[in-house]
């Protein structure tokens, strides 16, 4: 592997060379990552998000890391489809705190088709208020995707998790090809795509690497990779896995940059149990998104000033969400009509 940083994009990574990164003297390859990362972003720049889980619990999939599986006894308590109006609050007072984009989470295999009226008014609603808007339902089929891009939304999360190889070891339920199969529903309809995966679960390096060929060798990048570190929950079978090194953590989002220059490298769940210098490390390697609020669906989160605290000693801004005189118009109409329909008592009362 050469000292130069590749800055094209590629899609024809081989596992040879994915391999060779994670192997390369941890300086040199936080170098290369650095180098790709200030090629394509501001350096000292991060995209806020904001997560809400919308329904919890009663999952019926059998995702091994998962507290929201029916499957688990997690002591988690199971709450039914928010109300639109309140989603738009919790999204008013993310914006408030400072998040440019508003992630929704549902804990289903996919939607019913009676949930999906209240869905796309949620993110209709959001997008009102001027925010980039996330949402992350399950499986699609690609009448609900298009329903959702119709609707407005800006970018449908579904990760991979892992591996094809070690996929088996973690979920039963859902093949990864149903992953691929969504993720081209996305693409089809036109939304963006935020996919990425979670480690620490007991997979070995080549496991890391096979998530992130997977991710970059797609026709299009993600524009969004979480990289998520596992948190472990009492009551499910992951519950007692070994910690992960953290160097082999941060190795994971370098290598991300690398082979995927100009999307968003999300530092995502587990931050509760990093300190400072390790997310230092994480901004370092390339990561260039969080997600600011206490709690991520149902895991713990640092608080958002904690998070302002340490912008503000690193030297890091936030990056800001520029909306379009006609996107401007459009949200102001959108809102206008979502305010002539809270005399809908279903407006008010998705959950029912």
């Amino acid at each position: 592997m050469s000292a130069q940083a590749n800055v094209s994009i590629r899609h024809d990574w081989t596992r040879d060379e994915v391999q060779a990164l994670f192997q390369l003297p941890f300086a040199d390859l936080m170098y290369q990552a650095q180098t790709v990362h200030r090629a394509n972003f501001d350096p000292n720049q991060v995209q806020v998000s904001t997560l809400c889980s919308i329904k919890t619990g009663a999952c019926p999939e059998d995702c091994a890391y998962c507290p929201q599986s029916a499957r688990y006894d997690t002591g988690l308590e199971r709450e039914k489809l928010m109300k639109v109006e309140k989603v738009i609050e919790e999204a008013r007072a993310a914006k408030a705190s400072g998040a440019t984009r508003f992630c929704m989470g549902a804990a289903w295999r996919s939607p019913k088709g009676k949930d999906m009226p209240y869905v796309t008014d949620m993110v209709k609603g959001v997008k009102a208020l001027g925010l980039e808007t996330c949402m992350t339902l399950g499986m699609l089929n690609e009448n609900q995707a298009q329903d959702l891009a119709d609707a407005g939304l800006d970018y449908y999360n579904h990760n991979l998790d892992t591996s094809p190889e070690f996929y088996g070891d973690i979920i039963t339920t859902r093949t990864y090809q149903d992953r691929l199969e969504t993720l081209a529903n996305v693409r089809k309809a036109g939304m963006k795509v935020c996919c990425g995966g979670i480690v620490g679960m007991g997979e070995e390096e080549s496991d890391r690497a096979g998530l992130l060929i997977q991710l970059a060798n797609m026709p299009e990048h993600p524009e969004s990779v979480p990289v998520n570190m596992l948190v472990k929950v009492q009551g499910t079978p992951l519950a007692e896995q070994a910690d992960l090194d953290p160097f082999d953590f941060i190795r994971t989002i370098a290598v991300a940059r690398i082979l995927m220059p100009k999307s968003h490298v999300r530092l995502s769940a587990g931050r509760e149990e990093m300190n400072e210098q390790m997310q230092a490390m994480a901004y370092l390697a390339g990561a260039n998104s969080i997600f600011y609020g206490e709690k991520l669906l149902t895991t713990p989160n640092p608080e958002a000033s904690k998070d302002r605290m340490l912008f503000k000693r690193l030297g890091i801004h936030q990056e800001s969400y520029e909306i379009h005189q006609d996107e401007a118009e459009q949200e102001a109409e959108i809102y206008q009509a979502l305010e002539e329909r809270q005399n809908d008592p279903f407006f008010y009362n998705a959950a029912k």
